[in-house]
Order: C-alpha cells, then structure tokens, then sequence
C-alpha cells in the first residue's frame, strides 16, 4: 500500500503544477494580439490557446506515465548489470603432506616387516606381499620425505629418506647409511588432503612396495659473500662485538641489550645451553682486511661466526652464526641475526664431484608377487 500512495502524491503535485500553468496561460491569452511583444512579434488569442492545450496534455503525459517510469527505474536500479563478470573460485593446490607422511611410515613399517609379518604391511599396501628377509634385520633410526611429486590429480611420487641399521644372525647392529625409496601413493580426498574429491574422507593407499633409488645430486653451494677472513682476533672491533654478543646469547650470562643496535629485538637461548663460547674464525664483507676503525655511522657489514660452544657437561659443539652489524657513535652493534649466510648475487650452486657408494644402490627391494 506505501508504494501505491507516493506515485499518487507526485501525480496530485503535478496536477496542481499543470493548473498553475493553465492560469499564467490564461493571463497571457488577455493581452491584445494586437499588441507586439518587446521582440516585435505578434501572437494571436488562438496561437496562446493552442499553446495551452499542448502543455497541459504535455502534463497529463507526464503525471499518467510517472508510476511506470518510476517502476521502471526501480527494476533497472535492482537489475545486475550484464557486463559484470561473475567470480571465479580459484582452484585449491593439491597438498603433498598427507601422502608424503603416509609414504614415511610406510618405509619405517616395510623396513622392519619380513618373513611371517607382511601383515605389518596391510595398512599401506593391499596387493600379495612375501618376504625373505627376516623381521627386524633392518631397521629406520630416522626418516623423511625429501621430495614429492603429483604425478597426475590424486597420483603422487614420493622419497623418502632412511637412516637404516642393519643386524646380523649375531644380533650384532651396522649402520647401512642414509638410503632412498621412492612410492607411489593414490590419495582420496580433497586437495588438502592430496587427493581431487570435495566433502570425502582422506584416505591413502600404496600401489607398489618401495624402490630403492640412488642419493640426490649432491651440490656445491654458491658462493658467498664474506670473503674477507679476520680469524678470531680480539683487536677487531667487529669481532670483539660479536664475540661478545654470542657468549650472551649462548649462555645468558650477560645482556644482549649492550650488543645490540637500538629497536633490536632478540632474546637469549633459554635455558642457555652452554656455559662457555670460543670464536674459531670470522669472515666478513668488508673491503679491506686490515681495517681496525670503526666507520661512519650506519655503516652495514655481515658476518659469518664459526664458534666452539662448550655445553654443560663440558663437550664443545661446532656452530656458525650469520650475523648483521651496523656501526653506531664508534662502535659496532648486532642488528640481526639471519636466517641464512648470504650468497653473492645472482651466485648458484653447482654439481660437485660424488663417487658412489653401496648406500646409493643399496639392495634391490624385494619384488611383490600377484601384484
């Protein structure tokens, strides 16, 4: 009933308006037509009274009309526009991590299953399984994926790598080395899951026991970008800041504030695993090997610390720190300890020499039968 009651007050309005017209017509129609206007044309009783006639149907027009332009441009408001294109959900990258912990565990289950135990194996492979080894001749002290592979939707390749110990009929253990084994495994799903169905439960499923497959390429890294060496003298300030710095950061016995650059926020190790630090070497970007003064003020150098951490039980551990000094009122301070030893620009590794080893080949799998 409200939207009946506005077109009928705008047509009352109009209504009156068209009246008002009519009258001021009117008036005009009593002026002589004889009389010239100021532009010295003449107009006639008849041409004013057909003047009239034409603005008021001219009004009736508008006030019959109104309601439907009115509704017509409430439909054409609300209408979505044609020419707008309609979102398209971005499609959800698979995800390698369900398949890939499923693949770890079945190589640690595989490892140790043998002769009478290829049940073990049934969670992760359905096919006929029979085994000549003994249970428990091989072992995985630790394990990962080191890569993985959608080999199509729902299909992934995955390695895993396998610190593997081996025992004897003595019940004497080896270590075998580090070996690689390579697995197919479907998984249903949806994409996080691995697999290419939405609103499913994950599942997994090996399609094959594990290959053997040789070590990864091993590289050489590029080069990086501290190729000043400044040993471990204590007469260099930059060391001496750095020295300073990891002894508190290693075994908390100081503060690191007096290290460190102002709005730097680092906290020590806690509980400080080491009662003692000893720099073996400092590399660093600086130009020039001899430099003992320190520079102008903001000046950035890097650094590359190699220490000995003594720990509690008075064993020395081996560690490297890549550290960012900036120089501050004639004194350097640690701006940031980075996440990684920075390389020369544009620097990548390279393929290093590697002679093979039994622990690259390793032995051949055994091969499952009826699958």
């Amino acid at each position: 009933m409200k939207r009946q009651r506005r077109p009928r007050k705008a047509a009352k309005k109009q209504f009156v308006e068209a009246e008002a017209w009519d009258d001021e017509v009117e008036e005009l129609q009593e002026v002589s037509a004889d009389e010239p206007d100021e532009t010295g044309w003449k107009t006639s009783t008849a041409q004013m009274a057909g003047l009239s006639r034409l603005v008021r149907a001219g009004v009736w027009v508008l006030v019959v009309s109104g309601p439907a332009l009115g509704a017509l441009a409430f439909l054409s408001s609300s209408a979505p526009a044609q020419g707008a294109a309609k979102p398209v959900a971005a499609a959800t990258p698979a995800s390698p991590v369900g398949p890939a912990g499923f693949a770890e565990l079945f190589v640690a289950a595989y490892l140790r299953a043998g002769q009478g135990t290829e049940r073990d194996l049934a969670p992760y492979y359905s096919g006929s399984v029979t085994l000549a080894v003994k249970p428990g001749t091989r072992t995985a002290t630790q394990s990962t994926v080191v890569a993985s592979r959608e080999v199509q939707p729902g299909y992934w390749s995955i390695t895993v790598a396998a610190d593997v110990t081996a025992r004897d009929d003595k019940g004497k253990s080896k270590r075998l080395g580090v070996q690689y084994f390579r697995i197919g495994i479907q998984a249903a799903g949806p994409a996080g899951d691995g697999g290419t169905e939405q609103g499913t439960t994950a599942g997994y499923a090996a399609t094959s026991l594990p290959s053997q497959v040789a070590a990864p390429t091993t590289l050489k890294p590029g080069g990086l970008v501290y190729e000043t060496d400044r040993g471990s003298s204590s007469a260099d300030p930059s060391v001496e800041t750095s020295r300073g710095f990891l002894t508190a950061y290693l075994t908390g016995t100081t503060e690191l504030d007096r290290y460190t650059s102002p709005g730097t926020r680092l906290q020590p190790i806690s509980p400080a695993p080491y009662a003692a630090v000893k720099v073996t070497g400092v590399q660093d970007d600086s130009p020039r090997s001899g430099q003992q003064k320190v520079p102008a003020d903001g000046t950035i150098q890097h650094q590359l610390v190699l220490v000995d951490a003594t720990d509690q039980a008075g064993n020395p551990v081996s560690l490297s720190y890549a550290l960012t000094l900036k120089s501050r009122a004639g004194r350097w301070e640690v701006a940031s300890v980075d996440d990684a030893p920075a390389i020369r620009e544009g620097s990548a590794p390279s393929a290093a020499p590697h002679a093979p080893t039994n622990t690259d080949a390793g032995s051949v799998a055994p091969s499952p039968s009826g699958s």
